[in-house]
């Protein structure tokens, strides 16, 4: 493949940071990684990745594009880490509309594994390729540019109880995460900050880790609860890597879980379902309780900028940040990977247009799920227009045909794994399985209720 320059710089080390390295290392001749933290030696939570301590695991998009990325990764994380491969619609229990979906097979493969380890192993199969190295304690204080800052020509940056230093390159790119400062640096620089779109949801949530037994579930790898009316409270309950259960459950503005077993089984009991709360009354405690509190979902709107330093790319996080209730991050940093990955192949002039454009088409589609979703939430302030309360009326529909009916199931997980488009929820075959089984369950309502009037 084509070299389009020498040098280029990752800033950051996150799953997206390595994602983009990945993609860099084809087309340039050393790709340089800055992390301002330390690497440890085992797959353990570091300090820059604060929400690396609570519950994840990679929807089957993201699972297929790592492993298209680096061939064996998911293999890798299952044989030497305990990760679990898995069918998202057959091992995992989906609640959302307070209702439970049918389960059964599908082509949904997903990898269940803890943050750490998911990135450990991204890490070191990137360190293999020759011609990619990653700098520790390191960190990036602004940009380098020509005298008129057309172009970034490298970054400024330092290593703890060192002077600061400029580091040339011929792309940079800033995958700092949803704490990024690029807005602050093209301001630096002369330039306007992107425009920023926020919706405040304010959720928190507390996660423990327990030991799980083979008989937990039904064998099931997991559960996943969506908060839904009257207390809107979430939980999450997935099989981790060393025979552990992780759970994490929380709710919106304030409606916090507590800290204690007493509180946290009780605040479970709550959920529209009692399997997290029987599993974990029962279980082995591994860890301390640990809380993570998130305040908006966050969009920068980089692809609307009329001007734009060359050589420079936003990434990932810095770009979009989501919710993490929904689990979109890191297959929506797989989906930039493989935009950036297009855009480098037509070479690199205006390349941070063109990628800003093909990453917003893409950061489209979970931002949707994930705010038109929270905005269900009476208290979550924002436009609802016509199709919105149409959408979130036909999902909710949608959910209580699917009780019965797994293709219309497996249809949502599609989604929801980012495999299929929303708009396919709306295709007529799905939407006659939907009026059926809606209809179905009316025609079923009556005659109960008739039959019980005849008692």
């Amino acid at each position: 493949m084509k070299k389009l320059g020498e040098h280029a710089i990752v800033i950051g080390a996150s799953m997206s940071g390595l994602l983009a390295a990945r993609v860099l290392s084809d087309f340039y001749t050393i790709v340089t990684v800055l992390e301002r933290d330390a690497f440890a030696d085992a797959d353990v939570p570091r300090k820059g990745v604060p929400q690396g301590r609570h519950t994840h695991g990679l929807l089957a998009r993201g699972s297929a594009v790592l492993e298209e990325f680096f061939p064996g990764y998911n293999g890798e994380v299952v044989a030497q880490s305990g990760g679990l491969i898995g069918d998202a619609a057959n091992d995992v229990i989906w609640i959302g509309h307070n209702v439970r979906l049918a389960n059964s097979a599908s082509d949904l493969i997903g990898l269940l594994a803890s943050r750490p380890v998911l990135e450990g192993h991204l890490r070191r199969r990137l360190m293999r390729l020759p011609n990619v190295r990653a700098v520790e304690n390191y960190a990036v204080r602004g940009l380098a540019t020509d005298p008129v800052h057309r172009s970034v020509t490298g970054v400024r940056a330092y290593a703890e109880g060192k002077a600061e230093e400029t580091i040339n390159a011929d792309l940079v790119i800033d995958a700092t995460g949803r704490g990024s400062c690029s807005a602050a640096w093209l301001e630096e620089l002369g330039y306007h900050p992107p425009v920023k779109e926020k919706v405040e949801i304010r959720i928190s949530y507390m996660t423990r880790t327990y030991r799980r037994r083979s008989t937990d579930l039904d064998g099931k790898h997991g559960i996943v609860v969506a908060g839904s009316a009257p207390n809107w409270r979430n939980g999450v309950m997935l099989a981790q890597e060393s025979d552990s259960w992780i759970v994490s459950t929380g709710g919106y503005f304030g409606d916090d879980a507590p800290d204690n077993d007493e509180g946290f089984l009780a605040y479970l009991a709550t959920l529209p379902t009692m399997e997290i709360h029987d599993v974990v009354a029962r279980a082995e405690p591994l860890t301390d309780y640990r809380r993570y509190r998130y305040v908006s979902n966050l969009r920068r709107r980089y692809e609307k900028l009329a001007r734009f330093p060359e050589n420079y790319v936003v990434f990932g996080d810095a770009i979009c940040s989501f919710n993490p209730v929904y689990g979109q991050g890191m297959t929506v940093a797989a989906e930039e990977a493989l935009a950036l990955q297009r855009c480098l192949r037509a070479g690199s002039n205006d390349l941070a247009r063109r990628f800003f454009g093909a990453a917003a088409k893409i950061v489209d589609i979970p931002w949707d799920i994930a705010v038109g979703n929270d905005l269900r939430h009476p208290r979550v302030k924002g436009a609802r227009p016509l199709m919105l309360r149409f959408i979130n009326w036909y999902i909710g529909k949608l959910h209580l045909a699917a009780t019965d009916d797994s293709t219309l199931a497996t249809a949502f997980l599609e989604v929801v794994n980012l495999m299929m488009p929303p708009s396919s929820l709306l295709s007529p075959a799905v939407a006659r399985r939907v009026w059926q089984g809606n209809r179905r369950r009316a025609i079923g309502s009556l005659a109960c209720n008739r039959s019980s009037e005849a008692e």
